[in-house]
């Protein structure tokens, strides 16, 4: 693959990352924007992807963020994205439920 092709690839999945994070958390702080685009590894970056959509928060994304290379296994509650949501929901109209 030609070099340009490489770095648009890399580029893509690094705004697909943000992107996740975005839809899932809001807010991205400007560091871990940075981290974000210092990564040149596809599958770091396909494992990201995948965390972001799957963390249950906000932290266990960015533990899987600091683990770097070391990862690379994700699974657990950690990365049920609904397994936080769903403790405490309410049942109808904003009542906690008991």
């Amino acid at each position: 693959m030609f070099s340009f092709e490489t770095d648009s690839l890399l580029v893509d999945d690094r705004e697909d990352l943000l992107a996740v994070l975005r839809m899932r958390f809001g807010f991205i702080p400007g560091e871990v924007i940075e981290k974000v685009y210092e990564i040149n590894d596809y599958s770091i970056l396909q494992r990201l992807i995948l965390a972001a959509a799957n963390a249950a928060n906000w932290d266990v994304f960015v533990q899987e963020l600091q683990a770097g290379e070391d990862s690379f296994r994700l699974l657990g509650e950690e990365f049920n994205p609904l397994g936080e949501g769903l403790l405490g929901r309410s049942r109808d109209n904003g009542a906690k439920a008991e």
